[in-house]
This record gives structure tokens, C-alpha cells and sequence, in this order.
């Protein structure tokens, strides 16, 4: 059973947007950013973006993988 998402994937998307939309997703976000990231509040208002900035990675192998994530539950 496949679930569709509609969400549009970029630096700018919100960590918990990903984690509770795209099937997998939790599992990309520990990936990047460990486990961290699901006890912290600020899942609810930090970006991609923001997430690799504070951990010194790139955003964008991480929203690539993501957008790949997306277009296989479409």
C-alpha cells in the first residue's frame, strides 16, 4: 500500500513536514542528521536547510534524496 504526498521538497521544507509526509522520510532525516532531530521541538519550524547548516553538511544531497523519495510513492 503506497501512500502519495504532495509535498515540495527544497532546503526550505520544514524537518517534521518531511518526517510526517514522505514515507521514509524518517529514515533520510536520521541518515543526515541522527536521531536527534525527533525529541528536538524545533522539528516543527527548522528547515533542511538549517539542519545541514548546523551539522556542516550540504543541504542539497539530502533534499535530492528526498525529491527521489517522493517521486517513487507518486
Amino acid at each position: 500500500m503506497s501512500e502519495t504526498t504532495n509535498i515540495e521538497i527544497s532546503g526550505d521544507t520544514i524537518i517534521g513536514d518531511v518526517v510526517e509526509q514522505i514515507p521514509g522520510g524518517a529514515a533520510v532525516i536520521e541518515k543526515y542528521f541522527g536521531n536527534g532531530c525527533f525529541t528536538c521541538p524545533g522539528i516543527r519550524m527548522e528547515s533542511i536547510n538549517f539542519g545541514a547548516t548546523m551539522h556542516g553538511l550540504d543541504a542539497e544531497p539530502i533534499v535530492q534524496e528526498l525529491r527521489e523519495l517522493v517521486s517513487r510513492s507518486a
